[in-house]
């Protein structure tokens, strides 16, 4: 029975996230599976992935094969990796300790990358809504002189009222100030 690691698909339309998870390559994707040996969420940046290692490399190491975007997942986590050190363990090549040593180097580096890319994603994220509140802030700007001539204007039209009623009610009656 050969086996695949393979993505199985939950969620929503449009919001997808997937368990990783071993499987007869004659099972349908969303069917039977043999094991779940992690999760991956695509809608977070960066994306979640949770997996269990030494699960990965067992399977790897009796002849499971990973699908494509599977076999990209394991060597972002280290999973393959894992697994060619223990091949060159097991042939005799490294010993234990020194393969361990490797990955642990490895690792440090990947979580820094990790880590410097969130803080550069929280950087951009502040920068944007400082400049959405600058921006915010000239329109409530503009709309409050908007307002205040709006009212100016007003208030100038009211004076102009006041006095114009004074003069109006004697060309109403049709005399005229110089006929008397």
């Amino acid at each position: 029975m050969p086996a695949k690691i393979r993505l199985q698909r939950f969620g929503k339309k449009g919001y997808a996230y997937y368990h990783i998870v071993v499987a007869d390559v004659r099972a349908p994707r969303d069917g039977k599976f043999i094991e779940k040996i992690g999760s991956y969420n695509p809608n977070t940046n960066p994306a979640t992935i949770e997996i269990n290692r030494e699960k990965a490399v067992e399977w790897l190491q009796n002849g499971a094969q990973p699908t494509d975007t599977a076999r990209a997942i394991l060597s972002y986590k280290g999973v393959l990796f894992k697994h060619h050190l223990q091949l060159g363990v097991s042939k005799g090549k490294v010993t234990q300790e020194v393969a361990d040593a490797k990955f642990a180097a490895w690792e440090g580096e990947k979580m820094s990358k990790i880590g410097n890319k969130v803080s550069s994603l929280a950087d951009t994220k502040r920068e944007d809504a400082k400049k959405r509140l600058a921006d915010e802030a000239k329109v409530k700007e503009s709309r409050a002189k908007a307002a205040e001539d709006k009212i100016t204007a007003a208030n100038a039209t009211e004076t102009e009222v006041a006095e114009a009623p004074a003069e109006a009610p004697a060309e109403e009656a049709g005399e005229t100030p110089a006929a008397e």
